[in-house]
């Protein structure tokens, strides 16, 4: 991925020692990988401690403490932006500009497209880089939970060791696979930006937990989708991706489907159980905006086939 001439954002928290460097861990760029590995890592703790994954899933995208997905903490439509208070310095390692990088070029996609396609204006999230734990509007955040969304301050939350562990612990790694974890995050505020976040939290509180399941889902693969619209305007204005690209991003989709991720750890699979989706629909779902580049039709609460 040709990343290193993107614009670099203006919305970035560098919280890590020193400014960045992340303790002097370097993100590994080579191909071939799984990509948004943190579902992997709380699902297998998740199983081995006897504790529900689904809690830690929950967390690790919002720290919503036990519900399912974003929607536990999402904030009331029409709710203000958290103040944007003082900018640290820009990150000057190697992570933390391609993550600024990354974040910078979603800006200058999402502030086209969803005004043209959808006639909304595009407000930018915020992103805390941080090393160990810090705070967020939606409570502590620590690396072992991964990236996250936290509605309530509008912010993606990511400790970037992360991308250095799945490349250790799963031999996984790539730099669209990476771009892609952020963009799925940043998906996720598309989702809130669009009112979407509260709506599906009342109606949560109103069903079921196989139906409030499922609606988990839906909001997971449109942020999927969303990151495929993303990566297909991208490279249409800034062509960005390289050979490989597409192929790391649908085995990351892919690796952590809920379907691939109980087989592997527990040997059985429960549809009704899962709330990111199977390893098919998020492949699925993903290329649809890829190929596509339409918001509209990320629209999976309209989709009669997941």
């Amino acid at each position: 991925m040709r990343w290193e001439d993107f614009r670099t954002s203006d919305y970035v928290d560098d919280r890590r020692g020193g400014g960045g460097g992340g303790g002097g861990i370097g993100i590994p760029m080579g191909r071939g990988g799984l990509g948004i590995g943190t579902v992997i890592v709380l699902t297998l703790a998740g199983w081995a401690l006897g504790i529900d994954p689904r809690i830690l899933i929950s967390g690790a995208e919002m720290m919503g403490g036990g519900g399912s997905g974003y929607v536990e903490q999402a904030p009331r439509q029409g709710a203000q932006p958290a103040p944007r208070g003082q900018k640290s310095a820009p990150p000057q390692d190697e992570m933390g500009r391609f993550a600024s990088a990354i974040l910078g070029n979603t800006e200058d996609v999402w502030k086209e497209v969803l005004p043209k396609q959808v006639n909304r204006p595009y407000q930018p999230p915020r992103m805390v880089l941080f090393s160990g734990a810090t705070r967020s509007r939606c409570g502590s955040a620590s690396s072992a939970m991964g990236p996250f969304y936290c509605p309530l301050d509008q912010t993606v939350y990511i400790d970037l060791s992360f991308f250095q562990e799945m490349q250790r612990r799963f031999r996984a790694g790539g730099d669209f696979a990476y771009a892609y974890v952020i963009a799925h995050e940043v998906g996720h505020h598309v989702e809130n930006q669009l009112g979407l976040l509260g709506r599906v939290q009342q109606r949560q509180q109103e069903v079921g937990k196989a139906e409030a399941n499922q609606l988990s889902v839906r909001v997971e693969l449109m942020a999927d989708c969303l990151a495929g619209v993303w990566a297909h305007h991208s490279q249409q204005r800034y062509k960005s991706l390289e050979e490989g690209d597409v192929e790391e991003a649908m085995a990351a989709a892919e690796a952590i489907g809920d379907d691939r991720l109980q087989q592997q750890s527990q040997g059985r699979v429960v549809p009704d159980s899962f709330t990111h989706g199977s390893s098919a629909q998020r492949v699925r779902w993903f290329m649809t905006g890829l190929k596509g580049g339409q918001v509209p039709a990320c629209d999976t609460f309209r989709a009669s086939r997941l």
